[in-house]
């Protein structure tokens, strides 16, 4: 895109160029305010030129030296102040006014992926918003107790008081070593394998663990998403067969439970559109047709003697 059309792209209205100005007017400096802003620097600067226009006199101290308003831009920032604060006026009663638009608000915990499902989501579900929140494994129970999200998929185990808790899917053990470990040259091991290593425990973050692993520290047990999620080439990871497996689940609070979260479930766990079990389409559900009685022997018709063949009565 050329300078021109940068310049051009998308003019701010007027009340956007008050604030823009008032933005350089308090910071003294365009590229600050750019930044603040988060507009380009030519567009800034383009909408400020266009106010000096307007004017008919310059609005800063033309030249190199530092950014300085002129009598005239100390006196329009005055009537720009109150444009802006006029503006976010309008802006606030608009919001207030606007219907409010329903979200659900899902976490997961880092190594499940939920973009299969939010992609089915918006599209059965235009109407609802889905804002999709990652929550780490420590904070899984208070993100859904304080309600910083209606629903969570989570990393068992977890405290069930008062949840309701649907497992998903088991992942699979793995032992993460440094890439000339001996069991590196193995696709699977066991616990007994690994007998005499110096496991580390798991309650540190993934990255700090994984870097003890690389300085020689000693191996960790991953689920293998989190594993193939933090992978790194100086590490690899091979699966432990008979090491316990971890659950992902799908939980929510009980006094939470609502039609919405319902409907998320079901698009979870694979269920058409049209399934009876949805409780949106519960409701619409069209009476089955009525089964035609028997017909009894009395009523039933007597069938017709078949005509005799020509050629039998010759």
């Amino acid at each position: 895109m050329t300078y021109a059309e940068r310049v051009t792209a998308e003019p701010p209205t007027d009340a956007e160029r008050m604030r823009w100005f008032v933005a350089v007017a308090e910071e003294l400096s365009f590229s600050r305010a750019a930044k603040s802003l988060n507009v380009a620097r030519q567009r800034l600067s383009a909408a400020v030129i266009e106010l000096s226009n307007d004017a008919g006199e310059p609005l800063f101290v033309p030249g190199d030296g530092p950014t300085e308003l002129t009598d005239a831009g100390r006196e329009l920032l005055q009537r720009a102040r109150l444009a802006v604060a006029d503006d976010d006026l309008r802006r606030a009663e608009a919001a207030a006014a606007a219907p409010e638009v329903p979200t659900l608000r899902v976490g997961f915990v880092p190594g499940v992926t939920v973009t299969k499902w939010t992609r089915i989501w918006a599209d059965r579900f235009p109407d609802i918003a889905l804002d999709a929140l990652v929550v780490e494994a420590d904070e899984q129970e208070a993100a859904l107790r304080e309600a910083r999200v209606d629903v969570c998929f989570v990393r068992t185990p977890v405290d069930r008081e008062g949840l309701s808790v649907v497992s998903l899917y088991t992942e699979l053990p793995v032992v993460v070593v440094p890439k000339d470990h001996p069991v590196s040259l193995f696709a699977d091991v066991t616990l007994d394998d690994l007998a005499g290593e110096q496991i580390q425990d798991t309650t540190e973050a993934v990255p700090t663990m994984l870097e003890m692993v690389a300085a020689g520290v000693g191996p960790v047990i991953l689920p293998h998403s989190l594993a193939r999620l933090h992978s790194r080439r100086d590490l690899v990871f091979r699966t432990v067969t008979d090491a316990p497996p971890t659950q992902i689940a799908l939980a929510w609070r009980h006094d939470g439970t609502t039609e919405v979260i319902e409907e998320f479930l079901g698009v979870v766990r694979g269920r058409s559109p049209r399934s009876s079990r949805s409780p949106r389409t519960a409701t619409q559900a069209a009476p089955k047709a009525r089964k035609a009685p028997p017909v009894s022997k009395e009523t039933k018709p007597k069938k017709k003697p078949a005509p005799k063949s020509r050629r039998g009565r010759r």
